[in-house]
């Protein structure tokens, strides 16, 4: 099926599993919706696992980190589940677009912010990255007001940032939190200024 504008390109669409899942959650009359609303769920229940890792003990603190990643999966599976629901299984709601992008900003702050202040985190660069990334979507809401088009491009999108967070948590399960949270974070902060930057220049050539 031939993406939509508005609708952010992901190959993993066309996994079969996944075809599957959504056919079945349309099959059991679930709504987009509800899918997004578990998706946001996930999404700040990560934060508060991140956060939670600070006052663990060391093999309760293990549990945490691998629950932070499963949950930043579960969320992005959401994230994608919700949109197969709605267009491919033609369970669209009026309210679609407001749960289609509110809940996001809340689970990226969440999660980003959380991440700051887990075991090895900068808390400045939590809330740092969490601004950025909003920023990211509000360059992108512009571009899409103006006829630009929706700029979904970008080095460090919502999925590649949840990717370096999945990848921080499992890292910092086998003990290298000092190392691998405040890097990602870094990391983070810089290429999602970046890609700030990128979509500001794509948007510009747009008009």
């Amino acid at each position: 099926m031939q993406e939509l504008p508005s609708r952010r390109p992901l190959k993993s669409r066309s996994i079969p599993i996944f075809q599957k899942l959504a056919s079945t959650l349309v099959k059991k009359g679930v709504k987009a919706d509800t899918v997004s609303a578990f998706g946001l769920a996930f999404g700040i229940a990560s934060g508060f696992v991140l956060a939670a890792t600070w006052y663990a003990s060391t093999p309760v603190e293990i549990v945490l980190w691998l629950a932070a990643a499963a949950l930043v999966q579960l969320r992005l599976l959401c994230n994608m589940l919700d949109g197969m629901v709605a267009v491919e299984g033609g369970r669209k709601s009026k309210l679609g677009p407001l749960w289609n992008e509110i809940p996001d900003r809340i689970s990226d702050s969440s999660t980003l912010i959380g991440a700051g202040y887990a075991v090895g985190g900068i808390p400045e660069l939590g809330w740092f990255a969490a601004l950025l990334a909003i920023l990211t979507a509000y360059i992108r809401a512009i571009g899409a007001l103006n006829g630009a088009g929706e700029a979904f491009l970008g080095a460090f999108s919502k999925p590649r940032r949840m990717f370096f967070i999945t990848v921080a948590c499992l890292l910092s399960a086998l003990g290298l939190s000092t190392l691998a949270m405040p890097a990602v974070l870094w990391l983070l902060v810089i290429g999602t200024a970046f890609t700030c930057l990128q979509r500001l220049a794509w948007i510009g050539k747009k008009l």
